[in-house]
């Protein structure tokens, strides 16, 4: 038995008044179901949807029987309830804990590899420090790194009436594209969030800022509010042409040090708050798991012929918001947009080896690249739709898991056709337990916020026993978040 929207769809629909609370069953064709949760009253064919009914809209027959339907029409969000076949139901408080205020790092350590690293294995705990990390890796491993490097998005603006206006650049918008932006000398707009927002209705503001010892002025004025987001559309200019925007940011802007780390940015910032391997510019919050990790350690691992590869994945403010509602599932995702290139799915490919994901990002663009990947091979012609997007519970429900290997393949083959070497992809993927790990080994990553979507991806990694290894740390004087220390979780089933 499945909720239906009304009988004007589907004539096996047992009620005959036409209202969308309607139940059917239909034996004759192949229902793929997908839900959505709709935000306002809307119109459908004629019916009145109340507010916040959970309705079906995507049963496709081989006619696609009501193709006018979009199941990503922008009047609501999609909220899919696969999870209510493949997820246990489950309450955010189900991941609380009590984490302390001095357990917080509020700074990072004197040297990145003294900090400590708990390895958790079949269920046994022991610790160490970080720089005995490669011997805990098996030989022969693939290591997956993100190479994000994190912009001075945050940028505080002055008003004639002396309030200050904070502004945090979230995504380019015009130009496109994080390098187009960044290299973008006459002017940007971006996505922002923006503090003191009720002090900004108009206007122009200004932030001074020096350039090779010369005062410079950045200006920045509010295109228009998105309601949906509680965010912005802001255009930066600047009175020094020969400076891209890039150049902009680095001299007028902040670290955006995360909210949970109560002080001001410091110099010391600029390089801690960077992995050692950082490259591409675009993200707003650090890859953490990476912090840990020194040139000499990044030299020392192909001594044991460990493979490295590098994705992209460009971390955004909503990696730290944590999750408001009672119920996990009805938690809206944020979208991150992640590179691999050829050679890197090359190597995944012919890699026999461990794989091993530094960080929650990695771990995260590895799974959505799987299922982007069966996909394609869903599609009759082999080549998907690009971009390709990767919705919030894209994954659980796939009937047919082709081997790693078979699918990364698959997407290879096309870009070889397309003549495609970067693949970007955007993904909304939520993982939390009932989730099934397709491609990663094992996860080194820090020690995350009570009730966030990254402590429930450690939940979906270790089960139950995420409990075991938060207690452990939090009673063995673990230092936690971006500036803490870090655990080497082996899969449960791995070793």
């Amino acid at each position: 038995m499945v909720l239906c929207v009304a009988r004007t769809f589907l004539s096996a629909c047992r009620r005959n008044d036409g209202t969308a609370c309607c139940r059917c069953k239909n034996n004759n064709i192949s229902i793929e179901l997908k839900y959505l949760r709709i935000a306002n009253t809307i119109k459908i064919s004629g019916l009145n949807i109340r507010h916040s009914e959970l309705l079906s809209i995507e049963y496709f027959d081989k006619n696609h029987i009501f193709a006018g339907l979009k199941p990503f029409q922008p009047v609501s969000y999609q909220a899919s309830m696969i999870w209510q076949q493949h997820i246990a139901p489950a309450s955010a408080d189900d991941y609380d804990y009590d984490l302390p205020e001095e357990r917080i790092a509020l700074h990072p350590l004197a040297k990145r590899d003294e900090s400590k690293l708990l390895i958790y294995n079949k269920g046994i705990i022991e610790e160490t420090t970080f720089r005995d990390f490669i011997n805990y890796v098996p030989a022969q491993s693939h290591i997956v790194f993100n190479n994000s490097r994190v912009i001075n998005a945050r940028l505080l603006f002055r008003k004639e009436s002396g309030a200050v206006i904070e502004v945090l650049c979230l995504e380019p918008v015009n130009p496109q594209g994080y390098s187009a932006s960044l290299s973008s000398p006459p002017g940007a707009e971006w996505k922002c969030m923006v503090g003191n927002l009720g002090k900004w209705k108009s206007g122009v503001i200004k932030a001074d800022f020096y350039y090779e010892g010369r005062k410079a002025n950045l200006y920045a004025e509010k295109i228009k509010k998105e309601e949906s987001t509680g965010t912005c559309i802001v255009r930066f200019t600047w009175d020094t042409v020969n400076l891209s925007f890039g150049d902009v940011i680095r001299h007028a802007g902040h670290v955006p040090l995360p909210p949970y780390i109560a002080r001001h940015d410091e110099p010391e910032d600029e390089l801690r708050y960077q992995t050692v391997y950082s490259k591409a510019e675009g993200s707003v919050a650090a890859p953490t798991a990476g912090l840990h990790f020194t040139p000499e350690m990044m030299a020392g691992l192909g001594k044991k012929n460990i493979v490295k590869t590098e994705i992209t994945l460009h971390v955004g403010a909503g990696t730290f918001l944590p999750v408001k509602s009672k119920n996990i599932h009805d938690h809206r995702m944020h979208s991150e947009r992640f590179m691999i290139d050829y050679d890197g799915i090359q190597r995944l490919i012919n890699h026999p080896g461990k794989v091993i994901a530094v960080g929650t990002t990695s771990l995260r663009a590895l799974e959505s690249l799987y299922i982007a990947c069966t996909g394609a091979m869903k599609n009759k012609t082999g080549i998907p739709d690009l971009p390709i997007e990767i919705g919030q519970w894209d994954g659980y429900d796939i009937k047919e898991s082709p081997a790693v290997d078979e699918a990364f393949n698959s997407m290879a083959g096309m870009m070889l056709k397309r003549g495609i070497n970067e693949l970007w992809c955007s993904t909304r993927l939520m993982i939390v337990p009932g989730f099934r790990f397709r491609v990663a080994d094992i996860l080194v990553t820090n020690f995350h916020l009570p009730r966030s979507t990254l402590l429930m991806l450690v939940a979906a990694w270790a089960g139950d026993d995420w409990k075991k290894i938060y207690n452990y740390a939090l009673s063995h004087d673990f230092r936690f978040l971006s500036y803490g220390d870090s655990s080497l979780l082996v899969r449960n089933g791995e070793s």
